[in-house]
């Protein structure tokens, strides 16, 4: 069995306005294939009601750290209200989204990705002591890597939303 250690919980982000829902899908998408994480979406579910649509998003991309860890981010992208809206810019006309978007992302630093040291009592325990006593510097280094891609990504998305705050509705 796997030792995951949660390094970020819950970060939130909130917003209410114009956006783009493909847009934001890609930019998202996007970081993600830049930085070489490996891409799970485990949840895309889109629901409409009279109020809007009411979209879902989980997605747990993960990164192969070294032979031992591995990085994992849970992203949760909650979007309610969303009403399909046309901006006039300029001479062009844009199709954007209005709504709100409630999202969450957690950080997790996974242990013996390949559950080779948890056989045994014995091996789980050598586990233990190598991975707290010689290899803390380690597990640290994966601790910041994980914290640094998720407030990487968390500024991308932030600076988007505001992007589109500042140039459609002001």
């Amino acid at each position: 069995m796997v030792e995951r250690t949660l390094v970020i919980d819950h970060l939130r982000l909130n917003y209410e306005g114009l956006f783009n829902a493909a847009e934001l899908y890609n930019l998202i998408a996007g970081w993600f294939y830049e930085k070489s994480w490996d891409w799970y979406e485990k949840l895309n579910q889109e629901q409409v009601m009279p109020s809007g649509k009411q979209i879902l998003w989980v997605l747990e991309p993960w990164k192969s750290a070294s032979d031992f860890n591995k990085l994992k981010m849970a992203i949760k992208v909650i979007m309610t209200d969303v009403k399909d809206v046309d901006v006039a810019a300029g001479k062009e006309n844009l199709h954007l989204n209005h709504g709100v978007i409630h999202m969450t992302i957690d950080g997790y630093v996974i242990s013996d990705r390949k559950g080779k040291w948890k056989s045994r009592p014995f091996y789980w325990f050598l586990g233990v002591l190598a991975e707290k006593y010689f290899f803390r510097h380690h597990f640290a280094k994966m601790e910041r890597w994980i914290e640094s891609d998720v407030e990487d990504i968390h500024q991308k998305i932030k600076n988007y939303l505001n992007v589109f705050k500042y140039t459609y509705e002001a």
